[in-house]
């Protein structure tokens, strides 16, 4: 457990105190759901736990799978749903046993894509894209499926980039939460009770993916040297 929350910064605290509270006053004020709650706050603290490289992301990360497919099948949102069942599921168990092999003395061991890599990322974003949004755009209850698919491809490049340790897992995320904003704020204004918490949520980790990209970008250079 000492692991798990020591050595936290004045900046993850601030950080982690105030989107939890922002999410409690809205819960109240909106009477939002508590599990959409949960939802969130594991899924903060999964972000948090991930910029330090701590091992428990992937335990938070578990539960805030689950909860957020079923947030996103009430809303109509089948690729997110399809994404996190049956690719965060297995990811998570195996970013698990990867991040625990890959540590140095204590810490996790980060890396740093050449520019072929990045090159490759960005070409199968856009292509995958596409291709699922085309696909998605046949399902007759499905809302903005092209973004939904775009949304999907960003998460399973970036869970990929991130189980292989690459700081440039960050780069893809900050363009994530972007456009999950964005959709979560389409469902919103066409009436989900739960959008508001997920576009605090989402906002949340945009934020704090800035922050990490930092953090591990540091830690890409100090195993280079």
């Amino acid at each position: 457990m000492k692991k798990t929350w020591g050595g936290w910064n004045l900046y993850e605290i601030a950080w982690l105190g105030l989107f939890s509270g922002i999410a409690i006053v809205l819960t109240v004020i909106m009477k939002d759901t508590l599990f959409g709650f949960t939802v969130f706050l594991t899924g903060v603290l999964c972000v948090v736990l991930a910029a330090k490289g701590n091992l428990m992301t992937y335990v938070f990360g578990m539960y805030n799978t689950f909860g957020y497919a079923y947030l996103a099948y009430v809303n109509g949102l089948f690729g997110e749903v399809m994404l996190n069942l049956l690719f965060f599921v297995p990811m998570n168990a195996i970013g698990f046993i990867m991040w625990k092999k890959h540590r140095h003395g204590g810490k996790l061991a980060m890396r740093q894509m050449d520019r072929r890599g990045l090159f490759l990322v960005a070409a199968v974003c856009a292509l995958g894209s596409l291709s699922l949004g085309f696909g998605l755009s046949f399902i007759p209850s499905q809302n903005s499926p092209y973004i939904d698919a775009l949304t999907t491809l960003l998460s399973i490049v970036a869970t990929v980039l991130m189980v292989r340790r690459f700081k440039e897992q960050w780069l893809v995320y900050i363009v994530l939460n972007i456009f999950t904003v964005l959709l979560w704020v389409i469902r919103t204004l066409d009436g989900s009770p739960d959008g508001v918490l997920m576009i605090i949520m989402w906002s949340a980790y945009l934020v704090n993916a800035v922050y990490d990209y930092y953090t591990w970008n540091r830690g890409a250079k100090e195993v280079l040297l």
